[in-house]
């Protein structure tokens, strides 16, 4: 009997608190109510994910707590679009105004995206001339091309810059490249796309302001000075690039919100008609 005592004891103990932590998880409900209501979206999630790590047993708490995650989800991308769109306008007026003084280079006849460049940069403006020319496509994609004219071919591949302080950037060996011959002089013309361009692009961008050299790299080598006028140019073209690549980078994660948004509202949707 005292036996059977201490048991019904013990059960009874365990009936009192074993309500699987409800009470305690409907206070971390409550908290992330307040945090919801207070646009702390962070501090709501996180009340609602512990529900589930510390009381896994408290199923009418975590039922509501899925119902609320889904608004604290639904809440936070709703006001994300908000922000991005706000950003986004920003963002175009900006590149509009780095797109004054350049101008378009597009064939309608054979090209859906067209390249800025610099006017000065233009062929027909540096016929018979060594430099680097700075472009990027409508879509933001940045690429640098390094002309070489002379009265033999260098089969040049990629390209140094040098800073006279010693430091340099050099280009991998490109595929992209084309050879011409016109009135005996020999043309070299290779692209290097950004990323693509072993750290060249943003090496002259950090030393814009210095008297930098280019070396085209071939079976020789030539050098010559970066004119001031072509890293004017290169500077004018880069900062539209980031811009444009800013742009891509919004308009991304606004589709992603407003995908994540209509899955939300769907699944809000089928629970709602018990589905």
């Amino acid at each position: 009997m005292k036996k059977l005592g201490i048991a019904a004891l013990v059960a009874l103990a365990l009936t009192a608190c074993g309500d699987g932590g409800e009470k305690k998880a409907a206070l971390r409900l409550d908290a992330a109510e307040k945090a919801l209501a207070q646009g702390d979206y962070s501090e709501a999630k996180l009340q609602l994910d512990s529900i589930k790590i510390l009381y896994p047993k408290a199923f009418d708490a975590r039922r509501k707590g899925i119902t609320l995650m889904q608004r604290v989800e639904l809440m936070e991308q709703e006001k994300s679009v908000v922000y991005l769109d706000s950003v986004l306008k920003i963002k175009q007026n900006e590149a509009d105004l780095k797109k004054k003084g350049l101008i378009l280079e597009k064939n309608a006849e054979y090209q859906k995206v067209g390249n800025y460049m610099h006017p000065s940069q233009v062929v027909e403006k540096n016929l018979h001339r060594n430099y680097l020319r700075a472009q990027v496509s409508e879509t933001g994609i940045f690429a640098l091309t390094s002309i070489y004219c002379g009265g033999s071919n260098i089969h040049h591949r990629s390209i140094r810059i040098s800073a006279p302080d010693g430091s340099f950037a050099e280009t991998p060996a490109s595929r992209d490249f084309y050879e011409s011959t016109d009135m005996g002089v020999k043309s070299e013309k290779v692209d290097y796309r950004m990323g693509a361009d072993g750290g060249v692009a943003n090496f002259i961008y950090l030393n814009k302001e210095q008297n930098l050299k280019l070396e085209f790299i071939g079976s020789r080598r030539q050098v010559v000075s970066f004119a001031p006028a072509d890293r004017k140019a290169f500077v004018q073209v880069y900062e539209l690039a980031q811009t444009l690549s800013s742009i891509n980078q919004i308009k991304k994660e606004l589709t992603e919100a407003n995908l994540k948004i209509r899955f939300v509202k769907k699944k809000m949707e089928q629970e709602a008609q018990g589905k």
